[in-house]
């Protein structure tokens, strides 16, 4: 289970180690010299050695002429590494490996990162004498899930200078299980083992097996005894867990001589023998526990990198939000005339091209057929007296002329916008945009990795009920800012202007649904209103409804003031609400008023809705494009990437803890 605890623990790295560098990147974050030293710290220290095939590395150590040559050459089947009777003969280590292992490319560097060096193949015995890197040799009899290493004697010196300590401290880091090997004369040599528990308190304690060089006449009971008082030296009360096997090798002149390797034996007859104990070290179990405290900086560094992460998403979340918002207002501002005269006046055509065939006929054959158009103009003058006391209306010249003013206005105030380095703006505070772009605020300024760094602010606005946002421009558009400014504006301008028709002209959909209207509106006469269009036809005159609507068109221009038309679909800004009005009414009934609202209100709307996102295409496709398209991509792209991290951070932690 553990082993599969291991496995979900690399495969989480792994990941997380490319989702953070992704996530930085992605998110324009600044990637310096921390971001680098965690990701080298991840691949060399975390990532290779947690991987299920590193092999395990075992370092064979101990005191003075305690037989440690001897042991590394009887473990590999070899004589490689020096041995003598002078203490302090070799100043190197030797390490020995299958062929298949020293080969790997991705798995040499992690071996010997403690080292500093990749190690020298071995030459000459006598190189180990001499002090420098590391020496290997390829050793085919090495099971290939071990690398053995050979140490110098860490307590040759004197007056407590020992020359070799530093190579045994870097062989001891790079180890996962150590081979301590002592003898009868320094089992109890409390300099020896403190120096060695000294050593594993700094670089993180390993696990290991004790091999007591004995006489033949000294018991099982009286090895164990020793050993055990080695461990104690070494790990205190915990000995019994790092302590994986007590093995024996008895003194022996044909070994001391060279003419035989050590026998190893395991006190316990139970026990497997050491070769087999030792290739069948649980090394995920061991690396896991050695590196735990590594992984606990590793996440700590990684949960500080997500953070900035996060809130650099909701900061570019809260400028996308500022930058649409402050595009509805200038789409707007590009809509303030309505073409009264044109709508209204499709509006009637579409009416009374739908009237029934008795209606039509009537109006053919009517008493008063001989004087349609001084009806229809008398109408008109009765009606404008009792209502409408505004302005006369501009000739569809001047409505070309101003929808082109209000257009170069608007385009010129979003292109300010966009290009500036930072963008405020008054949003509606009941608007849900508004109350996103709150929520997101309040997470930008909860982030605990960046209390101290200046934020996106709000303020009160200048009309009750909005707040002013603020907002720096993002890392991710900068590019496309620098695109925008770039740009020839004049040429950008031309091509807006060449467009204009988008707003003036009536569109097919606006067709289908004014007709839609008129349909909905004849299905819900009732019989007087039947009778009186009727009467109406038979007279020759505009049907009443008609002729107010054509009134409107043709007489006054559309107010200030009067029935409002909500804006809605653009943002999500339901509470604001368009420049085009219909002007309020002093002599007309009640009853009148309300049909008025009630015709004229959908079809006013119908233009709004059509126009809005005609202008807002224009002007992403001219001017905010790249910037929403960046924006966008990256939060689409950064949002799943953000959970993932979460997610990897999670899992890592929960294998620390099981």
């Amino acid at each position: 289970m553990k082993n599969l605890y291991t496995h979900n623990l690399n495969d989480a790295l792994r990941k997380l180690r490319d989702d953070i560098l992704r996530i930085v990147d992605l998110l324009g974050l600044h990637r310096g010299k921390e971001t680098d030293t965690w990701a080298h710290i991840l691949d060399h220290k975390l990532l290779v050695r947690l991987s299920p095939d590193f092999p395990i590395m075992a370092t064979i150590c101990g005191g003075g002429s305690s037989g440690k040559s001897t042991l590394f050459n009887s473990i590999v089947g070899d004589r490689l590494s020096p041995v003598g009777g002078s203490a302090g003969l070799n100043r190197r280590v030797l390490v020995s490996a299958h062929g298949d292992i020293l080969h790997r490319p991705d798995i040499l560097p992690a071996l010997f990162e403690p080292f500093g060096h990749r190690p020298a193949r071995l030459e000459n015995p006598q190189d180990l004498t001499l002090s420098g890197p590391p020496l290997y040799v390829l050793n085919d009899g090495v099971p290939r899930n071990l690398v053995l290493m050979d140490t110098p004697d860490f307590d040759t010196g004197a007056k407590g200078v020992y020359i070799n300590r530093d190579v045994t401290r870097q062989a001891l880091e790079a180890s996962d299980i150590l081979i301590y090997i002592f003898t009868n004369s320094n089992y109890n040599n409390r300099e020896n083992t403190d120096f060695i528990a000294q050593m594993l308190t700094g670089i993180g304690i390993r696990k290991c097996f004790l091999v007591y060089r004995v006489y033949p006449s000294f018991s099982d009971e009286e090895v164990r005894g020793h050993a055990m008082t080695v461990a104690a030296n070494l790990y205190g009360s915990d000995a019994s867990h790092y302590v994986q096997g007590i093995y024996r090798t008895d003194e022996d002149n044909a070994v001391a001589a060279g003419q035989k390797f050590m026998t190893l034996r395991s006190i316990n007859e139970k026990d497997p023998s050491f070769m087999e104990a030792l290739t069948a070290v649980d090394s995920g179990t061991i690396r896991l526990e050695l590196l735990s405290s590594i992984l606990k900086d590793v996440l700590i560094q990684a949960d500080e990198i997500l953070e900035y992460a996060k809130i650099s998403n909701h900061e570019l979340r809260l400028y996308l939000d500022t930058l649409q918002t402050a595009q509805s207002h200038c789409v707007q501002e590009a809509l303030q005339h309505f073409p009264m005269d044109r709508v209204m006046k499709r509006f009637v055509e579409i009416w009374m091209e739908t009237d029934p065939p008795y209606v039509k006929a009537m109006r053919k054959t009517g008493s008063l057929v001989e004087r349609p158009f001084k009806v229809l103009v008398g109408t008109a003058k009765k009606v404008k007296q009792i209502f409408s006391d505004t302005e006369k209306q501009s000739p569809s010249a001047d409505f070309v002329d101003r929808v082109e003013e209000d257009l170069l206005k608007a385009v010129n105030s979003i292109h300010s916008a966009a290009v500036h380095s930072d963008i405020s703006v008054d949003a509606p505070l009941k608007d849900p945009v508004t109350r996103r772009m709150l929520k997101t605020l309040e997470q930008i300024r909860a982030g605990e990795v960046l209390k101290d760094t200046e934020r996106p602010y709000t303020e009160p606005g200048e009309e009750k009920g909005t707040l002013t946002f603020s907002v720096s421009a993002h890392p991710v558009v900068f590019q496309e800012q620098e695109k925008l400014r770039s740009m020839d504006w004049k040429s950008v301008l031309e091509s807006i202007l060449s467009r204009r028709d988008v707003i003036v002209e009536l569109s097919h959909g606006i067709e289908m649904i004014l007709k839609d209207l008129a349909n909905g509106y004849r299905s819900k006469m009732g019989m007087w209103t039947k009778i009186r269009q009727m009467f109406a036809a038979f007279l020759n005159v505009v049907p009443a409804t008609a002729a107010v609507t054509y009134i409107i068109s043709t007489g006054d221009p559309v107010g200030a003031v009067g029935i409002k038309v909500k804006l809605t679909g653009l943002f999500g800004l339901h509470d604001l609400y368009a420049l085009v009005a219909i002007p309020a009414t002093t002599g007309l009934k009640k009853a009148d008023q309300n049909q008025l609202e009630e015709m004229l209100g959908p079809i006013v709307q119908t233009w709004l809705n059509d126009k809005l996102k005609a202008v807002q295409d224009l002007f992403e496709q001219e001017v905010t494009g790249g910037i929403i398209r960046a924006a966008t991509d990256t939060l689409d792209a950064s949002n799943p990437l953000i959970h993932g991290i979460e997610t990897r951070i999670d899992t890592c932690k929960k294998v620390m803890v099981s």
